[in-house]
């Protein structure tokens, strides 16, 4: 069960912490809390039926101080403004902290998507698409894909907005299809980011990762990419989730079988083995394991479950899935957590890579992406870590440290117009 907390409200409690910390200036305290823009739209769609239906559609900019926004879409009955906002918020702590010429922004659609059929998704998509035109584009907001959106509707987002500038622009949307300027690697780049960060603070505890227990909740491209990738590497995968259930093996699951097995469309509550347990999901959260990676959505570990998590490490897949009271238990606890604006950056940075190739027109071999990105997240990572130990204080803390202050200069520095 999701806690009724307002992630927006969590996402402000996060900038009161690090400015204490950093003893940051009040005035730039309170510019960060805001955000910049929120566009709120009306989308009305003919259904197949020929009845009319309205969704309602939101874009929100958090900061552009640094560069054009860049943020996911996402599409579920459970968007509102607030979260909007709140995932706007880490976005751009996110983009700083990686040092990436972007600022921070996210949209989503109230809307369950396996309700609707392919053709009434697309003419909700194109319709958003129309609403949110002018405030998106190569130099003003970036969208990509997050949950339940993907490759095919920001297909379609490049469509409607090359249509209207009467030329392709490629470098509206990342996440593309590659046969229309996407970017290989892109896809796995968030579980992959993971995967890199993980190592990283592996090597500093002198722990090996083929060694280690790992149970991953959410079993959707993120969370999967990160099982499939600590299973090749030899870990024991011992629990996995999705939104049907949870499956428990001691032994360790086989990640090849269940992730062919979701790819086909079907729940992990159908899936037949007698040596794999269905569990809960607070039973998958506070199973004992040696890594917990929390793939699924915001405020999923919080005061109420933080106590019973018996994990020696934390690495946040999703956005904000742990709450800053759930924070100060875990660091009396000992965890390590690898917050989520640095762990999961790698969908980001891969982007951004995206977008750099559509700019270019000249397109990268997948090594390079690959060498790039841990180049990247390897810099933030050593950077949070250092001073993490120097201060003592939660790599969350430190993360943020780096990424407000890279915020707070650019707001110095261009000052306050007029």
């Amino acid at each position: 069960m999701v806690e009724e907390i307002n992630p927006y409200e969590v996402a402000k409690t996060q900038i009161d912490i690090v400015a204490k910390e950093m003893k940051l200036d009040p005035n730039i305290t309170e510019y960060l809390k805001r955000i910049e823009r929120a566009l709120i739209v009306s989308i009305p769609i003919k259904m197949d039926d020929g009845s009319i239906k309205i969704f309602e559609g939101y874009r929100v900019h958090h900061s552009t101080v640094r560069g054009p926004g860049k943020g996911g879409i996402r599409y579920s009955p459970h968007v509102y403004l607030d979260e909007v906002k709140a995932l706007a918020t880490w976005m751009t702590w996110k983009t700083s902290l990686l040092n990436l010429p972007l600022g921070g922004a996210k949209g989503g659609v109230c809307v369950d998507p396996k309700k609707l059929s392919k053709a009434e998704l697309e003419r909700l998509t194109r319709r958003y698409t129309a609403e949110i035109i002018n405030i998106i584009g190569p130099d003003i907001d970036i969208p990509a894909p997050d949950v339940n959106t993907n490759a095919q509707i920001m297909a379609w987002i490049m469509d409607v907005y090359s249509m209207q500038k009467g030329r392709s622009v490629p470098g509206v949307v990342t996440g593309k299809p590659i046969e229309i300027g996407g970017s290989v690697g892109r896809e796995p780049a968030t579980g992959m980011g993971l995967y890199f960060v993980l190592q990283a603070l592996c090597e500093k505890l002198n722990l090996k990762l083929k060694d280690l227990s790992i149970i991953v909740q959410g079993f959707g491209n993120v969370g999967g990419t990160i099982a499939e990738l600590l299973y090749n590497h030899g870990c024991k995968i011992l629990a996995i989730s999705d939104i049907s259930t949870g499956l428990y093996c001691g032994d360790g699951l086989n990640i090849e079988k269940l992730l062919k097995w979701t790819k086909e469309g079907n729940y992990l509550k159908d899936y037949k083995d007698n040596n794999y347990k269905l569990i809960s999901n607070d039973e998958l959260l506070t199973s004992k394991c040696d890594v917990l990676i929390p793939s699924a959505i915001e405020n999923q570990i919080t005061d109420k479950n933080a106590e019973k998590i018996k994990c020696k490490i934390i690495v946040e897949g999703a956005n904000g899935p742990t709450t800053p009271e759930a924070d100060k238990i875990l660091y009396k606890k000992g965890i390590h957590v690898l917050p989520d604006i640095l762990a999961n950056s790698g969908g980001v940075c891969v982007s951004y890579f995206e977008y750099i190739q559509d700019i270019h027109s000249y397109f990268w071999k997948l090594d390079r992406i690959n060498e790039e990105l841990k180049r990247i997240i390897i810099e933030a990572f050593e950077e949070t870590y250092q001073i993490s130990q120097e201060r003592k204080i939660p790599l969350r803390t430190a993360a943020y440290i780096i990424a407000v202050s890279r915020i707070a200069r650019a707001i110095e520095l261009r000052g306050v117009f007029p």
